[in-house]
């Protein structure tokens, strides 16, 4: 992540100049200004900062479900002026719909955009994930982390470039957590892809992007960044330079309230 202006060869995503405002009553609530960041391929990156800064609105607008009212976001170069199956949304609490069995939910997106999924190609996803022999399940017949992999698989199926998750871990237990992190590690390695998450949890910001963004609690946009070569290498969590790292950005953190 970085805010070069120059594209590079490897450069899959750019936001450049992003800003947001809502109308709330007859004031104006700015949540998002100059927020300016690219990410290359089969990179990773974690969003960290205050309730209410914009973290979600902002994986919103890169999603291209909402314009920014400034600035642009470009994929391959290319500005994004809506939706794009390139891009994957796993928004908070999954939205896995109850009256759906887990087959019909992981499919529903490819469906809505008429992509052909082979058998062959949900077993095996199914496999990876950790989730085979669920297909005529209900989400609430599932564990929180078994409707997790299940809105993974869904925007999975898809073959997206980028993938964004938006608190994906936030109501599992922290040991189911940990094992989660590692699966989104092992299948990010095998798919390609690059993601960005938004997480509150510290540690697992440092764990999972290799790029630290700190947003501002004041709609001033980034308050910090952070390189994070080792997020997702094996016995990184228990290194001396994973605590510095958690230190490092909880300071960010506090300064950014």
């Amino acid at each position: 992540m970085t805010s070069y202006r120059t594209n590079r060869p490897s450069e899959l995503l750019r936001v450049d100049g992003i800003e947001k405002t809502f109308i709330q009553g007859k004031a104006r609530k700015t949540v998002l200004s100059g927020i300016s960041f690219s990410l290359d391929r089969n990179d990773t990156a974690a969003i960290v900062g205050p309730s209410g800064c914009g973290k979600t609105t902002l994986l919103i607008m890169i999603a291209g479900l909402i314009p920014p009212d400034e600035g642009t976001v470009s994929l391959n170069g290319l500005p994004q002026r809506g939706p794009t199956r390139k891009i994957a949304y796993v928004p908070q609490h999954y939205g896995l719909f109850p009256w759906k069995t887990v087959r019909e939910n992981m499919l529903l997106g490819a469906r809505l955009q008429h992509i052909a999924i082979t058998n062959e190609r949900i077993r095996s996803l199914e496999k990876e994930l950790g989730i085979t022999g669920m297909d005529r399940l209900y989400p609430r017949q599932l564990s929180g982390g078994q409707r997790q992999r299940v809105a993974l698989a869904r925007a999975l199926l898809l073959t997206p470039s980028f993938l964004l998750l938006d608190e994906p871990f936030a109501a599992i237990d922290a040991l189911t957590r940990e094992r989660l992190q590692y699966q989104l590690l092992a299948v990010q390695h095998h798919e390609g892809f690059s993601y960005i998450i938004v997480t509150h949890n510290i540690e697992e910001a440092v764990m999972l992007g290799r790029h630290i963004l700190v947003m501002d609690g004041n709609g001033r946009g980034c308050a910090a960044e952070f390189k994070n070569a080792g997020a997702g290498t094996r016995g990184y969590r228990d290194s001396d330079v994973f605590i510095r790292q958690c230190t490092a950005v909880r300071h960010a953190l506090e300064n950014a309230q």
